[in-house]
């Protein structure tokens, strides 16, 4: 039997944890944490089919100058940290120049295509319809100008790529939301992503799908990982474990782990918090504030707000500043109750310059396989990307080409 280590248990682990099960794989997950507890549980819950194209980096002087002068809630940094950060953000910048974010966007869509599909076989079989709701999202603006911009984008979609939107007026926006105004130019609502109201309970879900079809689930340290004679070797709370392949799907810290194998690959790290806040008329669907760079979604914790991009060191302390104006800008707009929690909760979304994951065999190392570099859609992507790359590694026609998220294109 073919047998396997999956590193890593988000939504991207435990989804390809699943799909080689399925296919007749011997399979172990490994991690430090529960499965769901890292960056799979803290983002704003969207299963995003709309997402037909990966965020690019702006290119305009006004938006790099006040990212630059620190006047955008969307993007921060830490000064001290910013040489870390500087070679993969001037590729990301480059990637994302109109011609090449086209052509990249291509790939991007075909993966975004899969991703509620798979989504909805691992729901149905998790019993984890409880969790999800089929009514989209919606983004908010609060300038006329950013407003008919966003609208002329959403009708390319719409053209290129059949995504289905409503525009929605400032009035019509207060009628569906407790919104404490109406003179807002309005909203875009997608209509066909699915909201989560636990992003991290979904994974568990998935993860005891996972043990139930046969899989087991230990902790251990990723870091441990050895080369053997017959593969890989991973020690964990129950002794050491080997297996013919081993799978990296640690997010952000993929590349570490690789690095001492000989790869270094490329990733921004782009560092979000979020809190929740109870006591007050509850949303009816997530709200993307697009001028103040924040999200608020009704969660089962309450309203739970989150943030743009940190630009910061993997070890650096919380620096809530954009938590702090992202609350503001949502008290501007509702009730929104107090805290819940007495500190926000943090988490990092790996992001390659090139805005898309990667994805297959690592080029020097028989059995060695990697997931990862999602940026913000990993909770999205993960079913799509794990059934890909099962599909891969059992030798069988992979549902999408995979030659442009291979390892070896860094």
């Amino acid at each position: 039997m073919r047998n396997a280590i999956i590193l890593g248990g988000g939504m991207v682990g435990v989804s390809t944890a699943l799909h080689l099960k399925r296919r007749g794989w011997s399979v172990t997950l490994v991690d430090r944490k529960e499965p769901g507890q890292e960056t799979s549980y803290g983002n704003t819950g969207i299963i995003q089919s709309e997402a037909v194209r990966p965020y690019p980096m702006p290119r305009d002087p006004a938006s790099l100058a006040k990212i630059a002068t620190g006047r955008s809630n969307d993007v921060r940094y830490r000064l001290a940290s910013l040489p870390q950060h500087v070679e993969p953000i001037l590729r990301y910048w480059w990637n994302s120049a109109p011609k090449r974010h086209r052509e990249l966007s291509v790939a991007w869509a075909r993966l975004i295509a899969y991703a509620a599909p798979e989504h909805d076989i691992l729901i149905r079989e998790a019993h984890a319809d409880n969790l999800v709701r089929r009514a989209g999202y919606r983004l908010l603006y609060r300038h006329p100008k950013a407003f008919e911009v966003a609208i002329a984008a959403a009708e390319e979609n719409r053209r290129d790529f059949g995504t289905q939107f409503r525009v929605l007026t400032g009035s019509e926006l207060a009628k569906t939301e407790p919104l404490s105004r109406d003179d807002l130019p309005g909203a875009i609502h997608w209509l066909e992503p699915w909201t989560v109201s636990d992003p991290g309970g979904l994974v568990s879900a998935y993860a005891r799908l996972f043990e139930r079809s046969g899989g087991r689930i230990l902790s251990g340290d990723a870091r441990t990982l050895k080369r053997t004679s017959a593969g890989w070797s991973v020690d964990t709370d129950e002794g050491r474990i080997d297996a013919a392949s081993v799978v990296v799907a640690l997010g952000p810290w993929s590349p570490d782990l690789l690095q001492p194998f000989g790869y270094r690959i490329p990733l921004v790290r782009k560092r979000g918090y979020h809190m929740h806040y109870q006591g007050s008329t509850s949303l009816d669907l997530p709200l993307i504030d697009t001028a103040r760079g924040c999200a608020m979604a009704p969660m089962a914790k309450g309203i739970r707000i989150t943030t743009g991009a940190e630009l910061t060191s993997p070890d650096a302390p919380a620096t809530p500043i954009q938590l702090r104006h992202a609350e503001a800008a949502a008290r501007e707009l509702l009730d929104l109750g107090t805290r819940v929690e007495p500190e926000p909760w943090f988490g990092t979304r790996p992001c390659t310059p090139d805005m898309l994951p990667v994805l297959g065999v690592a080029p020097r190392h028989r059995g060695l396989w990697m997931n990862f570099g999602h940026g913000h859609q990993g909770f999205t992507l993960g079913p799509a990307t794990g059934r890909l790359l099962a599909e891969i590694m059992s030798g069988e026609a992979p549902a999408v080409d995979a030659v442009p998220y291979r390892p070896d294109r860094f």
